[in-house]
């Protein structure tokens, strides 16, 4: 019997990740971390081309948009199975069922698998799909069509969005006959090129390739993912090649890997931002002339000096980078601790005030060091009379305490799928995106970002775009603080690794040579 030599299996592939999943329905989440992961699992029924932001074929082949942007119908790729697991045997194929269930979630809260798992899907939500659909229609088994209410000239990039992965029906009506509804957030089904295989919190987690995957087998057969949250950490065990590509790396880490032999580093300008969000419901940041003094009391030159000593990130002035289309040029950042001053004395707190200051519990390319940008912070607020009490949390305790309100001020950030600034607006500032009442709600703000979303005159969304970010400026619901680089370093055997400009990972067809 011949042996087979080690150099021709397969070669595992482990990526070091910043954070947890929060879970595995892709659905219920808008992490950059949890989507990392779930976008390995699932797919939508379109998907974002790799390396940029243009719209191609995933599980529909095709797709028709009615003229006046209220239509939406796609024809679905056949032969594609659901995964296949010790939890799951599917007996079909995907369908218009499959497309149907994955939306009806997102709209009804009274679909039966809502009703025995409730669920809040966050992003599906902010964009205010429930108020946007008119319906969701099976034509035929392989034909499904959208229905709006209003024109959305951005409707189809939400198909590619992480978001939208479609789940099993059939897996689904599973859970649900057995009293499991709530598993589908914990033993995922998709049709990606991985299939869940294993998970420890906080530890790592295993997924083998798809043997059933429509779009061809995978050189790597096995993808792991090790969760380390201490950037130095991460940067340790590339070096040591206990990995072999790991999340984003912060500014002052590039230096360590930057020109080894065995090292590439890619680098991307990306759609992104950071930003100190406001909590709107409770003193003292319910006031405008609050919000406005904590903001120009920062001296964000000094901070990016420390933060970003490579000089590779852009202070951030409005709500979304300049690459994109509608940026207003004419808004400005300010550093004055005098005039802060004055606005708190005209605000009543000429005696200064105290506040909490969540800091970010990991590291992002805007946001390399939470607890030093808060310490800055921290100081610079001294000198106006502001005590910033700092507080932090475990990634999804941080997550979840700051989904109900419970901040003053806290770090936060957004990356960008499409290249719009719909992408930014939508799911961030308007009224749809602020159920608990404590995030931005203008209606004059919500009528410009609706018109520039119903109108397919590219200048006059421009023109509107500026004009909303006017106003986001004036109420100032966020502290904008950067745009930046994004750095993934990986060893030089790792093939077919390309970066995407909203910072999001694919390892479809990425191997080990």
């Amino acid at each position: 019997m011949a042996l087979i030599s080690q150099s021709t299996l397969a070669k595992p592939l482990i990526y070091c990740a910043d954070a947890s999943p929060e879970g595995f329905d892709p659905g219920l989440w808008d992490s950059s971390s949890t989507s990392n992961i779930t976008r390995q699992l699932f797919q939508g029924l379109l998907s974002f081309k790799r390396g940029g932001t243009g719209l191609q074929p995933k599980l529909a082949e095709q797709w028709t948009v009615s003229p006046d942007a209220k239509t939406f119908t796609f024809k679905l790729r056949r032969d594609v199975r659901f995964h296949h697991t010790t939890y799951f045997k599917p007996t079909r194929l995907m369908n218009a069922d499959d497309v149907l269930f994955t939306f009806q979630r997102f709209i009804d809260p009274q679909q039966p698998f809502n009703v025995a798992f409730p669920a809040t899907f966050i992003y599906p939500q902010n964009l205010g799909l429930t108020q946007m659909l008119a319906g969701v229609d099976k034509l035929d088994n392989y034909t499904v069509r959208f229905r709006l209410k209003a024109p959305n000239v951005t409707f189809l990039d939400y198909f590619a969005m992480s978001f939208a992965g479609i789940q099993s029906a059939e897996y689904a009506a599973q859970l649900l006959g057995r009293g499991l509804a709530a598993n589908i957030n914990n033993y995922p089904i998709g049709t990606g090129s991985y299939r869940f295989k294993s998970y420890r919190k906080d530890d790592v987690l295993r997924l083998d390739a798809n043997p059933d995957y429509w779009g061809g087998k995978q050189k790597t057969e096995m993808l792991i993912m090790s969760i380390a949250r201490e950037p130095n950490v991460r940067v340790q065990k590339l070096l040591a090649g206990e990995c072999h590509i790991t999340a984003p790396i912060r500014d002052v880490d590039i230096a360590a890997v930057e020109g080894k032999p065995k090292i590439q580093l890619q680098h991307i300008q990306a759609l992104n931002i950071s930003y100190l969000a406001f909590n709107l419901a409770k003193p003292p940041t319910d006031n405008r002339d609050v919000r406005e003094a904590l903001d120009i009391a920062i001296d964000r030159n000094a901070l990016f000096k420390a933060l970003f000593p490579r000089g590779d990130a852009m202070q951030a002035v409005s709500a979304f980078p300049p690459a994109i289309p509608g940026y207003n040029h004419q808004l400005k950042n300010e550093y004055d601790p005098k005039r802060a001053k004055e606005l708190l004395a005209k605000a009543g707190y000429k005696n200064g005030l105290a506040v909490d200051l969540w800091a970010l519990p990991v590291a992002r390319p805007t946001n390399p060091n939470g607890q030093m940008m808060a310490q800055m912070i921290q100081q610079d607020w001294a000198k106006i009379g502001v005590t910033a009490h700092i507080k932090t949390y475990e990634w999804g305790e941080y997550l979840k305490r700051a989904s109900k309100g419970e901040h003053s001020v806290y770090m936060s950030g957004w990356s960008g799928e499409t290249g719009d600034a719909d992408d930014f607006l939508s799911p961030n500032l308007t009224c749809a995106a602020n159920p608990g009442g404590y995030k931005f709600c203008n209606a004059e703000f919500d009528h410009l970002v609706d018109e520039a979303r119903a109108t397919t005159d590219q200048k006059k969304r421009i023109a509107l775009y500026e004009q909303a970010q006017v106003i986001f400026k004036r109420e100032r619901p966020w502290i904008t603080m950067a745009h930046s680089t994004v750095y993934i370093p990986m060893l030089r055997d790792v093939k077919g690794f390309m970066m995407a400009p909203n910072g999001s990972l694919d390892f479809e067809n990425v191997y080990r040579d």
